[in-house]
């Protein structure tokens, strides 16, 4: 019955929309890439192991359809960031395999003893900067690793640990244009360099993770007071995490290749500016001549090596995701979307600012912040179109699909990560209402607090208007 129930409510939902969408002024063609993109959506969310399928049948149907052609389907697919991705996998896949992570992270949890308030915002910090500067999955990946081993050193309930390093890792991840693929979507398509990001966003993120940590200890005290019950039963022994087989070379070899990445990031747009390159072009080169280094510092196992670290599965279906989302804008659906906003927003341009917040945030909650901010970048473009000043409407983008994020469940690919390790390392899950909960508060608290940062610097954008 349960499987019957679920093809049963898609079909519902694709069929309302199909009738309702003409009514509000969609055309034909507007009505079935609208269709198309909400069975990919809805095959996505329902069937996640098959979303991959769900994204090709789609962009055949837009193909068999004519609404797309093979020229587009190439423009949209997004190569540039498909690129990028492909090499800071490569470049985090080599310092992965040296145990570079789990080496910085046990150096520093051994010195921090048993003090649980410290131990945790140490903890909460180290996921935040950690997914600033290689990205979230890999850091949720070592960051999970150290907490169910603390967990489980101390006999108590992983989940409240696991959602705060969740939490932090999310929020962390909107700090640089790497720490999470939605940064380096907006970066490449704002024109948005790292030093920007540094400028706008990494100062409101870090705001936002000390509001997160208290916020935390408020939401989790009792299991916070349980942990130090528990480490005075145990007594003052040093925190030891489990040794990794590391070598000094493998960790000299993977502090050159980190900092050097690091450092080509930060400084893209001078050398850009100095060789007289177009805008991020290094920010691409940056990640494949590192990438290109990693592989080549793996010797004869290099070939297998690229073919397991670098996420094809992923990778593949983001670009059948773009495509299908260029599609809405070739048919002009995003303009009429874009239209439908500025109508809600006559109030001006401040409450156009707060509707699409709104409407980022709530679709990341629901849908994965990858897909919220690919569906609503060609959405910002068409209400450029009209001469809205759109500056901030990109970073608003970056924290709400960022850090509403962490409502749900499904709102990172951080936290479903997370969920997984959590039920392969010990056989728990985690309910939505009990994931909802704190996530909620967290979402809408760090939010709110940076959009009015956000507010409060609007004098100081570039280029922007005397009256918003």
């Amino acid at each position: 019955m349960k499987t019957l129930k679920t093809p049963i409510i898609i079909a519902a939902i694709l069929t309302g929309v199909a009738i309702f969408l003409p009514a509000l002024g969609f055309t034909s063609k507007q009505v079935i890439s609208s269709v198309v993109f909400l069975m990919i959506l809805c095959g996505t969310l329902f069937y996640w192991k098959f979303r991959l399928a769900f994204a090709f049948t789609g962009i055949a149907v837009l193909l068999g359809t004519k609404l797309l052609d093979v020229p587009h389907v190439i423009e949209f697919a997004g190569l540039d960031i498909i690129l990028f991705l492909v090499g800071m996998m490569t470049i985090i896949g080599f310092l992965e395999e040296n145990h570079f992570f789990e080496y910085l992270v046990s150096r520093v949890v051994d010195r921090v003893g048993e003090r649980p308030y410290l131990l945790i915002s140490i903890l909460m910090s180290m996921a935040f900067f950690s997914a600033a500067l290689v990205d979230e999955v890999t850091s949720i990946l070592f960051m999970m690793s150290t907490v169910f081993h603390i967990t489980k050193r101390y006999k108590v309930n992983p989940v409240p640990f696991l959602l705060m390093v969740v939490f932090a890792t999310n929020i962390g991840s909107s700090a640089t244009a790497v720490g999470n693929p939605i940064g380096v979507m907006i970066a490449l398509r704002a024109q948005l360099t790292f030093v920007d990001f540094l400028r706008w966003a990494a100062p409101i993120s870090l705001a936002c993770l000390g509001i997160t940590i208290l916020l935390s200890f408020f939401l989790f005290k009792k299991p916070i007071a349980q942990l130090e019950a528990n480490m005075k039963k145990k007594g003052n022994e040093p925190h030891e995490l489990e040794r990794v087989s590391y070598t000094r070379a493998g960790i000299y070899r993977s502090w050159i290749l980190f900092l050097a990445t690091v450092i080509c990031l930060v400084l893209h747009h001078s050398i850009e500016e100095a060789l007289h390159l177009e805008k991020n072009t290094l920010l691409i080169g940056t990640a494949l001549f590192f990438g290109g280094i990693s592989v080549f510092l793996k010797g004869s196992n290099a070939r297998e090596f690229f073919m397991r670290r670098v996420d094809w599965w992923t990778l593949t279906f983001f670009m059948s995701l773009f495509a299908s989302v260029g599609t809405l804008k070739y048919a002009g659906v995003t303009e009429q979307i874009a239209k439908g906003m500025i109508r809600a927003g006559q109030g001006g341009n401040f409450v156009l600012l707060n509707i699409f917040t709104a409407a980022v945030s709530l679709l990341t909650a629901f849908m994965d912040n990858v897909l919220a901010v690919a569906t609503f970048i060609p959405i910002l473009a068409d209400i450029q179109k009209i001469g809205v000043y759109i500056f901030p409407f990109w970073w608003a983008m970056l924290f709400g699909g960022t850090m509403f994020g962490n409502a749900t469940v499904i709102g990172s690919t951080a936290n479903i990560v997370a969920v997984g390790m959590l039920e392969k390392d010990t056989g728990e899950h985690i309910k939505f209402m009990d994931w909802l909960k704190p996530g909620l508060v967290v979402s809408v608290v760090t939010v709110v607090v940076a959009m009015l940062l956000l507010y409060a610097q609007f004098h100081l954008m570039p280029g922007a208007p005397s009256k918003f």
